[in-house]
């Protein structure tokens, strides 16, 4: 009798981007209202989720000093949420995003430690390499590596965390510790002994080549895009295109395992997938509609067309004809393109140049090197906005609605059977291990999925109907990592 493999559910909670999901009715009083947090790891605790991930965010993003409408600010640090979230949680694994890029090995694998204490074993880590100059700005260390610097430091600071918690003993007896890297050169006794789990679960999202060669080295999860394409409008691709995508990504991965010793299994593929579910499908288009709506007020429907095109379009009206407008590709041009130009190039040898080059370096500097990236990927830039901006009127779009089609954001919508069946496919066929989603509101809009779309899984034989064990990597599928003391 073959045995059905089943799939990990977990739940995303964004941060400071513009992505960030609308609330239920009106805005919370306040994005630090634990009440929040709590109510949706209890409903994901409730739907026998895998985990819970908070993302980051150290600055506002913003446009011509202006902040996203629908932005989050204010919203408190991850770790410290999850602090709390283990005390009124008991089995749900608890994810915090943490930035490679602006952090300290000792410290970061520390309050990890602790949170995996604290929880019993249900730790994680969503490592991220940010190139945002504005967050360097508030931590006062001016710009960011580029690619060729931000992914081998993340994996050194993966590797050095790792030892941190290999220098206590499994029977609890520390040691010193001394690392000697590129980037990192410390030693010392940690005080923290080494987490319930060995390692807390590393994620990581690959959507760029070297994200992925960092995710074959040190992750334990790979975040991934389902059905998103690459940002050119004709090449979207369909739910069958979406699986194709899926199960080539898990060929890629597995040769790129290889080169580190590790087999397919060691390493799960998530792809993030928001949803909205509705008693029919064309009452699921139309709240899909809804929601895009109120995602982008009038300010953030311009704002984001001006970021796209280059050129200044308040005087026009966000809910009036797309413009007949020629970019500039003077100023600075954004679009889902977020990836190195040539992300496989070999990293300057020099520690002393790249920490002049990248944590090190003033302000304006950083800026400076933002708009060189910038330069560097103009023409791609460039050839998919005028794909975007063509299509836009060739459907007679408005500003607004030109903003949602190029936002990229490509929810799964239908009825529960039929979101049920497409999450069901996509794992039965070897497309993913699983897939974290973002609820279209919060901190309610995770209610309907367990209330409504875990039952099916479930008689589908496709999802867990318990937690068989109390730890996050055993809810995974992963082994308790091998102590190298």
């Amino acid at each position: 009798m073959t045995v059905r493999t089943r799939m990990h559910l977990a739940v995303r909670l964004p941060g400071a981007d513009d992505t960030t999901v609308l609330t239920t009715g009106r805005r919370s009083a306040s994005p630090a209202d634990f009440a929040s947090f709590e109510r949706l790891a209890r409903t994901a605790e409730r739907g026998l989720f895998d985990f819970l991930l908070l993302d980051g965010g150290r600055s506002s993003p913003e446009h011509e000093g202006r902040v996203h409408d629908q932005d989050v600010v204010g919203r408190p640090e991850a770790i410290t949420v999850l602090n709390a979230l283990a005390a009124v949680t008991e089995r749900l694994g608890l994810a915090a995003t943490a930035d490679a890029i602006f952090e300290e090995p000792y410290e970061l694998a520390r309050r990890l430690a602790t949170l995996d204490h604290l929880s019993g074993g249900r730790a994680a880590w969503n490592v991220v390499t940010s190139s945002d100059a504005s967050a360097a700005e508030n931590l006062r260390r001016g710009g960011c590596p580029d690619a060729a610097g931000r992914y081998p430091l993340a994996a050194e600071f993966v590797q050095t965390s790792r030892e941190l918690w290999d220098s206590w003993t499994p029977d609890g007896a520390s040691r010193p510790f001394a690392h000697r890297g590129r980037y990192f050169d410390i030693e010392g006794e940690f005080t923290v002994p080494r987490p319930p789990q060995g390692h807390p679960v590393v994620i990581h999202a690959g959507d760029s080549s070297a994200g992925r060669e960092l995710a074959a080295r040190a992750a334990d999860v790979l975040l991934a895009d389902w059905g998103s394409g690459d940002g050119f409008p004709d090449r979207r691709v369909s739910r069958h295109g979406a699986l194709e995508a899926g199960r080539s990504l898990r060929a890629e991965m597995k040769g790129r395992l290889a080169a580190y010793g590790r087999s397919p299994g060691e390493l799960k593929i998530m792809p993030v997938v928001a949803f909205v579910l509705g008693d029919t499908a064309a009452e699921a288009r139309e709240r899909a509609a809804d929601i895009h709506r109120r995602q982008f007020s009038a300010r953030d429907a311009i704002s984001a067309l001006e970021r796209i095109r280059g050129v200044d379009l308040s005087s026009y009206d966000p809910d009036g004809p797309l413009p007949d407008i020629a970019p500039d590709l003077g100023l600075d041009l954004d679009l889902d393109l977020d990836r190195d130009p040539n992300p496989d190039r070999e990293p300057d040898p020099s520690p002393s140049q790249d920490r002049a080059q990248g944590r090190a370096q003033g302000r304006a500097q950083g800026r400076a090197q933002d708009r060189a990236l910038d330069r560097a990927r103009a023409t791609d830039v460039a050839t998919v906005a005028e794909k975007w901006w063509a299509l836009a009127r060739e459907k007679g779009l408005s500003v607004r609605q030109a903003a949602i089609e190029m936002s990229g954001r490509r929810p799964i919508v239908g009825t529960p059977e039929a979101i049920a069946a497409e999450l069901d496919e996509g794992v039965r066929t070897g497309a993913a291990d699983g897939f974290v989603l973002v609820p279209p509101a919060t901190p309610g809009g995770l209610d309907e999925f367990v209330d409504r779309v875990v039952p099916l899984l479930q008689e589908r034989g496709a999802f867990r109907t318990e937690y068989t064990d109390t730890t996050l990597r055993s809810h995974l599928g992963l082994a308790e990592p091998v102590w190298k003391g």
